[in-house]
């Protein structure tokens, strides 16, 4: 199996998060981040399978993570936003990024 450059995952989950969610990628989840870029932290967590608090602090870490983003460091959200998000998500998102 070929070995996938983390940072390349991460703009791999930017481009299907944007074409699972169409027009509602770049709205927010009751006024926070992008749908997006909910969907792509995800991503990243349950790749690296870290813990939610473990997300939030390699996200505050790794500026490279924040820059395909497109956060800055005063936006990376608390773990436990990143833990709410998680089940604000609908089946058919899910289902919609297993087919792109």
């Amino acid at each position: 199996m070929a070995e996938v450059d983390l940072l390349d995952f991460i703009r791999n989950c930017k481009r299907l998060a944007k074409q699972a969610l169409g027009t509602d990628a770049g709205k927010p989840i009751f006024g926070g981040l992008a749908r997006g870029k909910h969907l792509v932290i995800h991503g990243y967590r349950l790749e690296d399978d870290h813990s939610y608090r473990e997300t939030e602090n390699r996200l505050r870490c790794f500026s490279e993570l924040r820059e395909i983003l497109e956060l800055d460091l005063s936006d990376v959200p608390d773990f436990s936003t990143i833990y709410k998000s998680f089940d604000r998500f609908n089946m058919t998102i899910w289902r919609a990024l297993l087919r792109v």
